[in-house]
């Protein structure tokens, strides 16, 4: 691999992807870093033995830049780049809400973006990158998001006009399993189990469940019909849900975190 790839803004996402393409075979003196404290760039060289710099620097010499910095922070990052950032970098946005149109327009005109929305997972090699073109972006651009989000997880492509709709779902997505598992920890309590017990009975559980859903290829009512005995348990626990609205209270949910995802494309932050 020949390309310089700068990670900029290496917190735990830019950090994890960073050490998933070293897993996958680019060279530590392929990848360069940039940190905001001194002492965190210093860490990184360390561990990762690659190249810390500043954000100026790193847009003068990469290929690539993935710009991993939180939404908030993206203009003033932008601003640093606009004088270095050429037509033949690659530029891949990894921040929430912001648009590769926002990007487009803070830099050269015809600056290929690529719109990048991962999730936590992406930590233990487990995550969902969802990838959407710019204006200017190209299939064989698209392909580098994917070698490199795909070092720590899957990727999927979809329209831009989706990403609101992936971040409600995937991004956000961890956040709504771990919210029922402290509930169902709680009620495993409830019950009478200590709360270790309860834990990992619930954890492996959601592991099974997850594996059976992603290898078995069935659709989840038929998994779910497999689980519910007539009269059994499982369909009175099931009743209860229903009669508490739990599914219209999820679709609710997500509806909101797409909103609020438009929101932060907007601006109003």
């Amino acid at each position: 691999m020949t390309q310089t790839v700068a990670v900029l803004g290496t917190g735990k996402i830019g950090e994890a992807l960073l050490s998933g393409m070293i897993r996958a075979g680019w060279p530590a003196g392929d990848l360069l870093v940039t940190a905001r404290r001194a002492e965190r760039a210093e860490e990184l060289r360390t561990r990762y033995g690659v190249e810390a710099v500043t954000n100026a620097e790193a847009a003068k010499s990469a290929d690539i830049l993935i710009l991993a910095v939180k939404p908030q922070d993206m203009g003033r990052l932008l601003d640093e780049l606009a004088p270095h950032v050429t037509t033949d970098r690659l530029v891949i946005s990894a921040a929430a809400g912001i648009t590769t149109g926002f990007i487009e327009d803070s830099l050269a005109s015809g600056t290929p973006v690529v719109r990048v929305m991962p999730n936590t997972p992406v930590l233990v090699d487990e995550g969902m990158s969802v990838i959407s073109a710019g204006s200017h972006a190209t299939a064989e651009h698209l392909g580098h998001a994917e070698a490199i989000f795909g070092g720590v997880g899957k990727t999927l492509r979809v329209p831009e006009s989706q990403q609101d709709a992936a971040t409600a779902l995937s991004g956000s997505g961890p956040a709504y399993f771990y919210f029922l598992v402290e509930a169902m920890t709680d009620a495993g309590i409830l019950l009478g189990l200590p709360r270790a017990q309860a834990h990992d009975l619930i954890v492996q559980a959601a592991i099974g469940a997850a594996v059976m859903l992603r290898d078995s290829g069935e659709h989840p009512v038929k998994l779910r019909e497999a689980v519910t005995s007539p009269a059994g348990t499982t369909i009175s626990a099931i009743r209860e849900l229903e009669n508490h609205g739990v599914r219209a209270a999820l679709i609710a949910a997500l509806e909101a975190a797409r909103d609020r995802s438009r929101e932060l494309a907007t601006g109003n932050g």
